[in-house]
C-alpha cells in the first residue's frame, strides 16, 4: 500500500477532510490531495506533523511501499548533508573572524609591552632632569603646571596647551607627587609598569592559544579532541591569571607602599573562569572515557 493510501485511509479512519487536515499540517487543501494521490510526496516536517496528528510512527504511512522508504531516506540524508555542510561554513567563517582577531590583538599586545618595556628603561634617565612640585612639573628647559580637583588631573604645558587624565578618586596623586622622593616615585613607577607588563604577558598567551584553538577548528577539528581541551584549560587559567594576578599584585603594592590605588576584587570574574575551567575538565573526562573504555564507565568483567 502506497503512501497516499494510507494517508487517506488515515484521514478517513478519523473523518477529517483534506481541508482541515492540510490547516493542522501548514499546507493547502491541494497539498494533501496530490499527496493521497501520489502526485507529490510531502517533505519530512510535515511527514513527522502527520505521524503527531495521526498519532501513528512513519512506518504506518509508508508501509510496503518501499520506494517511499527509500526517497524519504535519501531526503533524510540529504538535508541532513545540506545542513552539516551550512553550519561548517558558518563555523569556518567563525573560526576564521576569531582567529584573525586574536592574531591581530597578539600583535598589539606585544607592541605594546615593547613600548612600555622602552618606557621604564627611560624613566631613571629621564627621572634624573625631572621635577614635581609645588603645582609645577619642570624637565630640563620646559615647564608645565598641573592641577588636580575632583578625581581630575589637568597639565598645562608652556605653549598653553591643556591635557586632562582621571584619576582614582581614592588615590592621593598630589601628595605622591609632592611629598614623595624622585627615586621613590620611579621605583615605584617601575613596579607598576612590570606588573602592567606582566598582565600583557598573561593576555598575549591567552590570544595566543586561542588563535590556535579556532584555527584548529577551522581546519575540520571539534572543540573536543584532547588538544583542542587542553587548549581550552591552557585559556581558562590565562584567564584566571589574567583576572587575579592584577589585583592580588596591586593589593599587595598597596599594603607595602600605604598607597590607596582603589583596587578591588571582583568575586564573578572568578567564578566566570571557575566555570569555564570546570567545563573543560568535564569535556576531558568524556573525551577520556571515551577513548579509553569505548563509553564504558566501569569494567564489569571485574565484578
Amino acid at each position: 500500500m502506497k503512501f497516499g493510501d494510507n494517508l487517506k485511509n488515515l484521514r478517513a479512519a478519523r473523518h477529517i477532510s483534506q481541508e482541515v487536515l492540510g490547516e493542522k499540517v501548514g499546507v493547502s487543501r491541494q497539498s494533501v490531495s496530490k499527496w493521497e494521490t501520489g502526485e507529490a510526496y510531502p517533505e519530512m516536517n510535515n511527514i513527522l506533523m502527520l505521524c503527531k496528528i495521526f498519532n501513528c510512527k512513519i512506518s504506518d504511512l509508508v508501509h510496503e511501499d518501499m520506494s517511499d522508504i527509500d526517497s524519504l531516506d535519501e531526503e533524510i540524508k540529504m538535508k541532513t548533508v545540506k545542513f552539516k555542510s551550512d553550519e561548517q561554513k558558518k563555523m569556518k567563517k567563525l573560526s576564521r573572524i576569531i582567529s584573525s582577531l586574536s592574531k591581530i590583538m597578539e600583535v598589539a599586545v606585544l607592541i605594546g609591552i615593547i613600548v612600555i618595556a622602552v618606557s621604564l628603561i627611560a624613566i631613571p634617565f629621564v627621572g634624573k632632569n625631572l621635577k614635581i612640585g609645588n603645582g609645577e612639573i619642570t624637565f630640563k628647559d620646559m615647564r608645565a603646571t598641573y592641577e588636580i580637583t575632583n578625581g581630575e588631573f589637568k597639565i598645562t604645558d608652556s605653549k598653553g596647551k591643556v591635557s586632562y587624565a582621571n584619576i582614582e578618586s581614592k588615590f592621593d596623586l598630589k601628595n605622591f607627587l609632592e611629598n614623595t622622593t624622585m627615586t621613590t616615585k620611579i621605583v615605584y613607577t617601575e613596579i607598576i609598569g612590570a606588573c602592567l607588563i606582566a598582565s600583557l604577558v598573561i593576555l598575549y598567551f591567552l590570544l595566543k592559544n586561542l588563535a590556535i584553538l579556532f584555527e584548529n577548528i577551522h581546519d575540520g577539528e571539534t572543540p573536543f579532541t584532547l588538544v583542542n581541551i587542553e587548549l581550552i584549560k591552557k585559556i581558562a587559567y590565562l584567564i584566571l591569571a589574567f583576572v587575579l594576578f592584577p589585583a592580588g599584585s596591586g593589593m599587595i603594592f598597596e599594603f607595602f607602599t600605604k598607597l590607596n590605588l582603589g583596587i578591588e576584587f571582583e568575586l564573578s570574574n572568578f567564578l566566570i573562569v571557575l566555570t569555564i575551567l570546570s567545563l573543560a575538565y568535564i569535556f576531558e573526562y568524556g573525551y577520556r572515557i571515551q577513548k579509553d573504555s569505548k563509553g564504558v564507565m566501569y569494567d564489569e568483567s571485574k565484578n
